[in-house]
């Protein structure tokens, strides 16, 4: 078995002023052909930063190198030249990166940006491009692959963004693939066929894989050897089923049994109703030609009812493209759907702009990725004021107060006001969405995959938090979540959706132990009894 990768006491600083802040503090280990080495650890451990200095990614004029190698196939990567790097990139080594959107042009087709890695390394064009395109599009599961070449990126869900985001690393069958967080924004039966599929790549092309995840679960998986990393340093290593059974260091045992609690939430006694939904729809229009003639819909919500309880957590789970966020969006009448939605008593379709406006304040929305939905530009205590600004709630020296009282009630010093989003761990950042959203005093928020980018002990610690915030403040949450496991420990009631439709709901242990429908029952399978 031949070694395609070797890190030899790896030390990465980056340059602050007139010094340097040491990250990565001589790391080691090896990957040889057709193994899965999985590097773990919490956010800010320096796994991101250890990965993307293989391929020399990191900014050149904030980065240094203060000891170690890096070798691919026993070439130095940080003596090679731009030229070598340009050829080994997306050819000899493919990267999946964690943020799809950010990695994805947002002003290019799918079709021109599969295409560019194929034109560049392969010489491929037209109909032999195209129809290996396809062909990846559809292996990654991205549903009429050949009817969305010409989409462009915010034309996908965020699932289906990571598959594309897949398919461009893979697309070129490299020797290598790093990736990072592969699965984070992916459903669990998509995430069961992307780990199979990339076995049987490992199979068929003796490719090596540096595996770059918080989950501890997909690691036992596709891992055939772990390394553990702590504040930069990599505290432990060996072969995965040894080391999940045997941890040594006490930050690994921590790292194991940082898991959401594995019980039931009670079901919510009350008989009030906050939000009713009654034959909800959500089409959007299909245009195509010079004229942009109508040709059809994109039925992404189909005829759905439910009401949600006051006080209650209801989870709403289904595969990517399924509907949830359309769904989400559409309570909150920030698209156009038809059917009635009732919230406190309250019909919203007849609601003109200002009293919607007014009942929005006690309607919250928290967004999946915490860094792409606050500006880099505001400093924290602003973003959390700007709802009071914009609602001209209270006094300049009252907001300021209620922005404290915000912070604190999400378990953040409220010191940290006068600094930037990009100065926090996702955790942080998460905190941060969370204490826009409360410093409204709203009733119901709405949810949308708030733990999926973050460390399983980070998890725990927002999950704990919710918890906290619901008994304190009487809230009422739909939880968008594709982690089961997570739904499972915060959610009194299911709601299961698939294609745009409703296809079960009701108290969550029920369906979690007797589930009716065939999809659900696939689903739960996959989450809780992959080996």
């Amino acid at each position: 078995m031949s070694e395609v990768l070797a890190v030899n006491e790896l030390s990465v600083a980056f340059r602050q002023q007139d010094r340097l802040n040491t990250v990565v503090d001589k790391v080691s280990f090896s990957l040889q052909k057709g193994q899965t080495l999985a590097l773990v650890g919490e956010s800010g451990s320096g796994k991101s930063v250890t990965s993307m200095s293989i391929l020399k990614l990191l900014n050149p004029q904030q980065v240094s190198y203060p000891s170690g190698d890096i070798l691919l196939d026993g070439q130095s990567v940080l003596q090679a030249s731009e030229h070598q790097l340009r050829r080994w990139r997306g050819n000899k080594v493919g990267v999946i990166f964690q943020e799809p959107m950010m990695s994805l042009n947002p002003l290019h087709t799918i079709e021109r940006q599969l295409g560019e890695t194929l034109l560049i390394h392969k010489g491929l064009r037209g109909k032999q491009s195209r129809e290996r395109i396809i062909d990846w599009l559809k292996k990654v599961g991205i549903r009429q692959a050949d009817t969305r070449l010409n989409d462009f990126p915010h034309q996908f869900s965020g699932g289906e963004k990571q598959r594309i985001m897949i398919a461009m690393a893979l697309i070129n069958e490299p020797d290598l693939l790093i990736a990072d967080e592969p699965t984070t924004a992916l459903d669990v039966t998509v995430q069961a066929q992307i780990l199979k599929l990339l076995k049987e790549l490992q199979t068929e092309l003796g490719m090596a894989m540096l595996f770059i995840s918080h989950d501890l679960a997909i690691v036992k998986q596709v891992a055939d050897q772990v390394a553990v990393m702590e504040k930069g340093c990599l505290v432990e290593q060996g072969e995965c089923q040894q080391l999940f059974a045997a941890p040594q260091h006490p930050y690994t045992k921590k790292l194991i049994a940082a898991e959401p609690p594995d019980e039931y939430r009670p079901l919510v006694e009350s008989k009030n109703k906050l939000v009713e939904v009654q034959q909800l729809k959500v089409w959007f229009p299909i245009k195509k030609g010079i004229f942009k003639r109508l040709v059809g819909f994109n039925k992404a919500v189909e005829n759905i009812s439910f009401h949600i309880k006051q006080g209650s957590s209801v989870g709403l789970v289904g595969e990517s493209g399924s509907g949830k966020t359309s769904l989400s969006k559409a309570l909150l009448k920030l698209i156009e759907s038809q059917g009635n939605i009732y919230f406190a008593g309250q019909p919203l379709n007849q609601l003109d702009k200002h009293s919607l406006s007014q009942l929005r304040r006690q309607m919250q929305f928290v967004f999946q990725d915490p860094y792409g939905s606050l500006s880099p530009r505001m400093l924290v205590g602003e973003i959390i004021a700007e709802g009071l600004h914009i609602n001209k709630i209270g006094t300049e020296q009252s907001r300021e107060q209620m922005v404290i009282e915000a912070m604190r009630s999400v378990d953040l010093d409220p010191e940290i006001r006068f600094r930037y989003p990009h100065e926090f761990s996702g955790g942080q950042r998460q905190r941060i969405a969370l204490a826009r959203a409360l410093v409204l005093k709203p009733k119901f928020l709405i949810l949308d995959e708030p733990t999926s980018s973050l460390d399983r002990t980070v998890q725990f610690q927002v999950l704990e938090l919710l918890k906290k915030l619901q008994n304190e403040y009487g809230l009422t949450y739909l939880f968008i979540s594709h982690d089961l496991k997570v739904v499972k420990s915060i959610c009194d009631t299911l709601i299961v959706m698939k294609g745009g439709q409703l296809i079960e709901q009701g108290p969550a242990q029920q369906i979690f132990e007797q589930p009716k429908n065939p999809y659900t029952r696939q689903l739960i399978e996959t989450a809780f009894f992959t080996a």
